[in-house]
C-alpha cells in the first residue's frame, strides 16, 4: 500500500507523528521556492531485510528501477560516500551525484543529497526510515520517505512535487515488490 502522507495516512496519529517529528523534513522549513512530499509504503517483509536493500548506498540499483548503474566516486558506502548513479534513458536526466549524509542502522535512517548531476532536482535532500508494525498488525515494515527541492524555474511546486512523487512512488512499490519475493522465497525453503 503505497500512499502519499498528507492525503491517506492519518498524520494527527502518534505513531505517524513520532515518526515524521523525529527525521523526516517538514513543510514548516521550506523556504518560498522549496516544495515537500511524504511517501509511505506497507511492505509485507521484515524489516531487517527490507533494511538490507535500503542501507546499501552503493547498490541502488537493487531496487530503484530508474537506475541503470552505479559508480562510487568516494568512500566505501558510508556516511560522507558519493555515488554516480546512471539514470534509465527516457527520463530527463542522464546522471546523478549524490552524497550519504546519515546511515544509522540502530534506528533504520538513512537521508542522502542530491549534489550533482545534469537534472532538475537541485538542493534535494532524502530521508528514509523503515518502521516495524506491531505483531498484532501483522509484522510488517512500513517505510517512510520524504524529500525536500528547489522548485526549478518556469515550475511550479505541485508539478515538481507530482514528478518526485512518481519517482519515489514507483521506487518504494519495486522495493516492496523485491522483498516481499525474497520474504516468500525465504519462508518456503
Amino acid at each position: 500500500m503505497l500512499s502519499n502522507h498528507n492525503q491517506n495516512q492519518d498524520p494527527s496519529s502518534p505513531l505517524m507523528e513520532a515518526m515524521m517529528e523525529n527525521h523526516h523534513n517538514t513543510s514548516s522549513n521550506l523556504k518560498s521556492n522549496q516544495c515537500t512530499s511524504s511517501m509511505v509504503q506497507t511492505i509485507n517483509a521484515p524489516l531487517d531485510l527490507v533494511w538490507s536493500m535500503i542501507k546499501r548506498f552503493e547498490h541502488p540499483q537493487g531496487y530503484k528501477q530508474f537506475i541503470t548503474g552505479c559508480t562510487m566516486l568516494s568512500g566505501d558506502g558510508g556516511i560522507g560516500s558519493v555515488r554516480e548513479v546512471l539514470i534509465m534513458s527516457g527520463l530527463p536526466a542522464e546522471v546523478s551525484v549524490e552524497r550519504l549524509d546519515t546511515l544509522d542502522d540502530v534506528h533504520h535512517v538513512l537521508k542522502f543529497s542530491i549534489i550533482g548531476g545534469d537534472h532538475r532536482l537541485l538542493n534535494y535532500s532524502s530521508t528514509i526510515t523503515l518502521h516495524e508494525e506491531e505483531e498484532r498488525f501483522g509484522g510488517k515494515t512500513i517505510a517512510i520517505e520524504s524529500y525536500v527541492v528547489d522548485i526549478p524555474a518556469g515550475s511550479s511546486g505541485e508539478d515538481t512535487c507530482s514528478f518526485t512523487d512518481t519517482i519515489i512512488g514507483c521506487n518504494l512499490r519495486s522495493l516492496a515488490k523485491i522483498t516481499e519475493g525474497i520474504n516468500i522465497n525465504r519462508n518456503h525453503t
